[in-house]
């Protein structure tokens, strides 16, 4: 393909020369007299190759190079230099020229420079067409790979939903199965004891569907300044009739002076729920506790205000404790969904909160929920 060459030079004759040997190795040569001229056809014709003498009146053959390369540094540039002109033949090559050849201009010479400057032409439009196929080549296997993690995220977001109905649904089958066995005995004790069987589980349901909807809802949280008292106090007045009935003490400290944080007192809410309620479930559900205790508080801290939730009985094991925020994962067998605990995860990281937990075996667990008074925009999060 003919490819064009800008020749530069004061000299008509010279040009006369170099033009006739150029075109004679295929290049479409344009001819300019001085440097404003060659710049205006540069900028119409956009040449890969220029040749330039360096002394030339008005501007020079260095400063026509430099305005060269801001305008395209990929632009090949051999320079023509006269006797006594190797100090700026040299100079030249520091602002990146390819090459300089000296006057009066060796026909050898002229074709080891030009075959170098379409070397680098051609070695550069390769690189540039790798790099090109290469970023979509990745771009492409980024998208399977998304691909094939969003199916397999799904197939196991499915089993573990599939999971968790068939441990309700079994829990309200073995309910439905009592009650007809009591109404076939006209047996009080066992109608009492399948309806609360079929009760618990279809409350089991409104909490999945609801904890469901929760994980599902998108953008951020409605943020109001609120008492971080408030949401914790409620969970204590929801919980404490049940901790009672099963003689567990239930401990509320919370700090007298706390200052107003920014959050979703409803999401808060739901949050301190599931943990406040997992801890219940724990000293519940555990026999070797002799005087099962929950405490739970607020404080303020460094940056904010902290929240625990401390139980005295059971504990976690640190395999389950790895993976505890992670969905459908459950410590309370085929009674849990495995939903809460990633639900509360998900409302403490939209408050740009945190939540640790620290547990063993035999002595129980702590949950610390750490949330900042104030939130930061989208763009502060992106500049942090």
């Amino acid at each position: 393909m003919t490819q064009n060459i800008l020749l530069v030079d004061d000299e008509e004759g010279i040009r006369k020369v170099l033009d006739i040997a150029l075109t004679d190795r295929g290049f479409q040569v344009h001819s300019a007299s001085d440097a404003h001229e060659a710049l205006a056809l540069f900028d119409t014709l956009h040449p890969p190759i220029v040749i330039t003498d360096i002394k030339m009146p008005g501007m020079d053959g260095i400063a026509l190079l430099r305005e060269l390369k801001k305008r395209d540094a990929d632009t090949e540039v051999i320079m023509i230099t006269g006797h006594g002109d190797m100090d700026l033949a040299i100079q030249s090559l520091k602002y990146n020229a390819t090459d300089y050849i000296a006057k009066p201009i060796d026909d050898n010479l002229l074709e080891v420079s030009l075959k170098r400057a379409c070397e680098r032409i051609h070695l550069r439009t390769q690189l540039r067409e790798y790099t090109e196929n290469l970023e979509r080549l990745v771009e492409e296997k980024t998208h399977r790979l998304i691909h094939a993690e969003r199916l397999a995220a799904m197939g196991e977001t499915t089993a573990g939903l599939a999971h968790a109905i068939k441990n309700i649904t079994g829990g309200l089958k073995g309910g439905v199965f009592v009650v007809e066995k009591g109404l076939s005995l006209n047996n009080r004790d066992y109608l009492t004891q399948g309806w609360r069987m079929v009760r618990d589980n279809v409350t089991r349901i409104e909490q999945l569907s609801l904890d469901l909807l929760d994980i599902a809802k998108p953008g951020m949280p409605r943020l109001e300044p609120t008492d971080p008292r408030d949401p914790l106090q409620a969970v204590y007045e929801l919980i404490c009739a049940r901790a009672e009935q099963n003689n567990i003490r239930l401990r509320l400290a919370c700090a007298q002076e706390l200052p107003m944080v920014e959050m979703e007192a409803d999401s808060i809410y739901r949050c301190l729920l599931n943990i406040v309620s997992n801890a219940l479930d724990a000293c519940i559900e555990n026999d070797h506790c002799s005087e099962p205790l929950i405490d739970i508080g607020v404080t303020a801290c460094a940056d904010g205000i902290e929240y625990h939730v401390k139980d005295n009985c059971g504990g976690i094991c640190e395999a389950v404790r790895e993976k505890l925020f992670k969905a459908f994962i459950t410590t309370k067998g085929s009674r849990g969904t495995g939903i809460g605990l990633m639900l509360s995860r998900k409302i403490v990281d939209m408050h740009q909160g945190s939540i640790q937990v620290t547990s063993q075996q035999g002595q129980g667990s702590a949950f610390a929920i750490r949330l900042p008074l104030t939130q930061k925009s989208r763009s502060q999060q992106k500049n942090d």
